[in-house]
């Protein structure tokens, strides 16, 4: 199920009793878990029936075995399961010996009175065992991996209701590029942006413009853009600023490597045919930040990517020996894109 409607289906109620929250995405995790909880306790029952177990550290049985415990004062009783790291199809070594026929027979039939929420915050579940099929067969299974573009704008308008504004198709699209789809800093910026526009106005573009705060990542995709458009003005510009923020040159050379090197990858990787998704997941990076990364791409012939590349190598290796400083060395760098800059 998606995130979206999972969150609808606990804002009505309507609480299964039994949650598998998987996949990379840690803010959908940790959000749509904070949501069944509090849908499920007030402050004071959890310090009575609220259960965590740690898979890594308890065995599984011991969480059954909480689970069947009837709730403390009636009412409901939560038990969370950490770290399921036997949902995923990866391999991983543990000390803690789990006796899985246990959780299977709770699976086939879960307490009524019990919320038992399983923590699998991995990119691939393994499909054929049966504590996977029980639990999305009895349960509700939160899809927690990268939103889509689509899901993105529904996510940010949802954020906004909650938060009783709206916001304008431009502004949501440019608050997820400035943040670069990461969900908890696009929370923090929404909460924020929402206060400042006052109960029932909307967002606007301008206001997302003048208010978010940018990434360091942000404002090095934003450079090397300047760069790739020929457009020396803006890329100096933001790395003065970057500069009067005390980021060292180095550093800033180095951020602007791995851009680059992105560049490259992204464009190799979809000359083979590949999808955003699978180039996302080979290269651990966001499928938004993988599109942008693409339509940047074909700006470049191969040549010019690793020439770029080339330069900043050379241009490290001279700053690390001695050779020239650093600040002079990427003056140079800007210099020879072709237009003239001043220093400040």
């Amino acid at each position: 199920m998606s995130y979206i409607n999972l969150i609808q289906r606990i804002k009505k109620g309507n609480l299964s009793p039994v949650y598998l929250l998987a996949g990379q995405e840690d803010y959908l995790i940790e959000d749509t878990l904070h949501r069944i909880v509090n849908a499920c306790l007030t402050a004071e029952e959890k310090e009575f029936n609220l259960s965590r177990y740690d898979m890594k550290e308890y065995p599984v049985e011991m969480a059954v075995e909480e689970a069947y415990t009837f709730p403390f004062m009636g009412g409901k009783r939560v038990v969370i399961v950490k770290d399921a790291y036997f949902y995923s199809s990866g391999k991983e070594s543990s000390k803690i010996e789990h006796d899985l026929k246990k959780l299977e027979a709770y699976l086939e039939n879960p307490a009524p009175e019990t919320v038992f929420i399983i923590l699998a915050p991995y990119e691939k579940l393994d499909e054929r065992r049966k504590i996977v099929k029980l639990a999305k067969k009895n349960g509700e299974h939160l899809d927690g991996s990268a939103l889509s573009d689509k899901e993105l704008g529904e996510w940010v308008a949802e954020r906004c209701r909650e938060f009783g504004t709206s916001i304008t198709e431009g502004a949501s699209e440019l608050l997820i590029q400035l943040t670069s789809a990461n969900l908890m800093i696009m929370a923090s910026e929404l909460k924020k942006l929402s206060i400042y526009a006052g109960e029932g106005a909307e967002i606007t573009k301008d206001i997302v413009d003048s208010l978010t705060a940018r990434s360091l990542e942000q404002n090095i995709f934003a450079l090397v853009d300047g760069v790739v458009k020929q457009e020396i003005d803006k890329a100096w510009k933001i790395y003065q600023d970057l500069l009067k923020q005390k980021e060292d040159p180095l550093k800033i050379i180095a951020l602007m490597v791995r851009q680059f090197r992105i560049l490259y990858q992204v464009k190799q990787l979809s000359r083979q045919g590949y999808g955003q998704k699978q180039i996302a997941s080979q290269l651990k990076l966001h499928p938004y930040v993988v599109k942008l990364t693409a339509n940047e791409s074909r700006r470049f012939e191969d040549g010019e990517l690793l020439s770029l590349l080339d330069q900043l190598a050379d241009m490290d290796y001279q700053i690390k020996t001695g050779k020239i400083d650093k600040f002079i060395a990427v003056e140079m760098f800007f210099s020879r894109r072709s237009i003239p800059v001043k220093s400040v």
